[in-house]
């Protein structure tokens, strides 16, 4: 386009954002990227990356007590949230430096301000500049939905404002029985905090395995958390400093803090997408692309959460680079969105990958389910009462590992690496073959021989 500013205008500076800038102003291309609120997205700012640190802060009265088992006497410890809460903040804010950094270092524009549609081309920024930009990529990532207004919706917070809570609640209540709500429900807990998780469903982390939902919830009330499954908060009073959440099924809960953590949605409102002319999924309401993240207007691109498509944020970067590169790099780049390995920062951590038990039937003419459930070494002196569970999928035909459900500790880090064997195509009689590694929880991984049980899909007439 003849009379364009810039060859690539990126909206949002989150991970996915930032990751397509950098690599698309590598290729030559000019490139402005604009951030309303802080570089770093989500996971750097409000997401993942400070709920890790807070996972890790919540762990260390457990290896306290723990520890006793082993010989250790040590005083009373006493947590300090103010302390915590700017430590965190500090880290945060280094972050976010380094991502504003290395975008401009990578020969981009950075501009800190709100940036909406005025045509297909052209952007508008909320400090009065408008932008002609041969092609343009959303990156706005997602934001926490409260679901239907209740009564008193205005006293419940989330995930954003629980990373700046000026001080830790005694009691709080959390509705979700997602990846958020469990974490926050684990880390208050470990903090000493009086949980109670409420839910609508059955049971928590609906589409996970449901050997590992049940083992979850049951290691969580283990914990001390309550767990209310198959009602929702319909009302929340609120009286001085108590918050009193009243619950569908009839009963009361008065606590100091009341937090939804019920789903996110894309952040697509207020863009001027309809200006564009910028389709959104019916489905999802996420903005509909296709493999390569184009929209149906063909110079507007989208990536990340805003798509709705795996809320994830090395997905949200990988989807970022594979535009930059066929876009600008000459490299027509698919995403293979199969076999991306998850993990809940909950207690105990949950790491999967691949299909579940369910999802492998459906599939698979025959599968063969190996699971471990089992106390780990650690808990023999400790007196811990935490089990772990391990649990692989096979298909009886190929031989193929189909999925890999691990709960305990770090099972993140044990599905990253099973995911890499997964990717390969590993086989069943592959892990048989590789030697176990003694003494880990991980060996179990290759010494389950004797399958569980057997599932044959009838064939249908």
């Amino acid at each position: 386009m003849a009379d364009a500013d810039v060859d690539l205008f990126v909206i949002g500076g989150g991970s996915g954002g930032v990751r397509a800038a950098r690599i698309a102003a590598g290729y030559g291309a000019r490139v402005a990227i604009a951030e309303e609120y802080r570089f770093g997205g989500t996971c750097v700012i409000r997401g993942c990356v400070p709920k890790k640190l807070m996972v890790y802060a919540s762990h260390v009265h457990q290896e306290i007590k723990d520890a006793a088992g082993f010989g250790w006497t040590i005083p009373a410890a006493t947590f300090d949230w103010a302390n915590f809460i700017a430590n965190k903040d500090k880290e945060i804010a280094r972050l976010e430096n380094i991502y504003a950094t290395n975008v401009e270092k990578a020969g981009a524009r950075v501009i800190k301000a709100r940036a909406v549609f005025e045509d297909p081309h052209t952007l508008r920024l909320s400090t009065g500049e408008t932008v002609r930009a041969d092609r343009i990529l959303i990156a706005t990532g997602g934001a926490p939905n409260h679901g239907a207004a209740i009564p008193g919706i205005e006293h419940v917070i989330s995930s954003n404002e629980v990373f700046h809570l000026e001080k830790q609640p005694r009691r709080i209540v959390i509705q979700g029985g997602g990846y958020i709500a469990l974490e926050f429900a684990c880390i208050f807990a470990g903090l000493g905090t009086d949980v109670t998780l409420v839910y609508r469903g059955d049971n928590v982390l609906r589409g996970f395995d449901e050997d590992v939902r049940a083992h979850v919830r049951s290691e969580m009330e283990k914990a001390g958390i309550t767990i209310l499954t198959g009602c929702t908060v319909d009302r929340v009073e609120r009286q001085a400093d108590v918050f009193t959440a009243h619950l569908s099924n009839g009963s009361s809960i008065a606590a100091d803090q009341v937090m939804f953590a019920i789903g996110r949605h894309p952040a697509v409102k207020g863009l001027g997408l309809e200006k564009a002319g910028v389709a959104l999924n019916p489905k999802n309401g996420g903005i509909a692309v296709n493999e390569y993240s184009q929209t149906n207007v063909p110079n507007i691109y989208a990536v990340g959460d805003v798509t709705h498509r795996i809320n994830l944020t090395p997905v949200a970067i990988r989807e970022g680079h594979a535009f930059a590169d066929t876009v600008f790099g000459n490299k027509p780049t698919r995403v293979d969105h199969d076999d991306i390995p998850t993990a809940v920062f909950s207690q105990p951590e949950v790491g999967t990958v691949g299909l579940t038990e369910t999802q492998a039937l459906a599939r698979s003419v025959g599968v063969d389910i190996y699971k471990s459930d089992f106390r780990p070494i650690k808990a023999t002196l400790s007196g811990n009462p935490g089990r772990v569970l391990m649990k692989l999928i096979v298909d009886s035909e190929s031989d193929r590992v189909l999925g890999c459900h691990i709960v305990g500790p770090e099972a993140a880090e044990l599905a990253q690496v099973v995911a890499i064997a997964m990717k390969m195509k590993a086989t069943k009689a592959d892990f048989d073959a590789t030697m176990a590694l003694h003494p880990t929880a991980a060996e179990e991984l290759v010494t389950m021989r004797t399958p569980v049980a057997r599932h044959v899909r009838k064939a249908t007439a």
